[in-house]
């Protein structure tokens, strides 16, 4: 037997419909798996093995060769930068990064932004020809118009649920976002018969059918 596909996982969200659509392209995972709390597991009747990771790490791990692919939004890619190949949108876990403010928000002199992606909010208010103050939060951006620390922030929005809830708006869309499938470098030439045939399963089944 040839040796195990590594395969870097986000664990949430992501991953309930990634592993649903390898699923869905016949390959056996099983259902003990999704529950499981252990950070490596082999999945020997797929012969792969899952690196479960957070979202934001998962390029890393691919870049760095410890996972051969992985799983990750394009949020993710464009923030990190990683050197990686991006092989397919797998149309799953679809949201938009946007920039939202309060309903009476107007431009003043000393603009904030807060976010998760310092590096994609930066290069798209450089693109608008904005000067801006980005600051990085981890959690509860939401939070940082309600209480002054910024003007806007910038961040995924799925259904707009929250913001809506805390009485923000979407003031511009940046991008749409979906899951992509990655690859290392080295291991795509090394085991390209294993991850271009997970590529020709998974294309009959995913949503929105775009090869990169």
């Amino acid at each position: 037997m040839t040796e195990a596909l590594k395969v870097a996982m986000p664990k949430g969200r992501i991953y309930k419909k990634a592993s649903q659509l390898f699923r869905e392209a016949g390959i056996v995972i099983p259902d003990d798996v999704d529950d499981s709390r252990r950070l490596v597991i082999p999945i020997p009747e797929a012969n792969m093995e899952f690196i479960m990771a957070k979202p934001v790490d998962v390029p890393t791990y691919v870049e760095y060769g410890v996972a051969d692919i992985g799983i990750v939004g394009k949020d993710v890619l464009l923030e990190e930068n990683r050197d990686v190949y991006e092989l397919l949108d797998l149309g799953i876990a679809r949201c938009r990064m946007s920039v939202i403010a309060l309903p009476d928000w107007q431009p003043g002199i000393h603009l904030r932004v807060a976010t998760k992606y310092p590096n994609v909010a930066t290069r798209y208010f450089r693109e608008q020809g904005e000067q801006v103050e980005v600051i990085k939060l981890n959690g509860s951006i939401e939070l940082a118009p309600l209480i002054g620390l910024a003007d806007r922030i910038v961040d995924m929005v799925e259904t707009g649920q929250t913001l809506k809830e805390n009485g923000l708006v979407e003031r511009e869309s940046i991008f749409g976002i979906t899951s992509r499938l990655i690859a290392n470098r080295v291991s795509y030439r090394m085991k390209n018969t294993a991850i271009q045939e997970l590529c020709d399963r998974l294309e009959t089944v995913m949503p929105g059918t775009a090869k990169v």
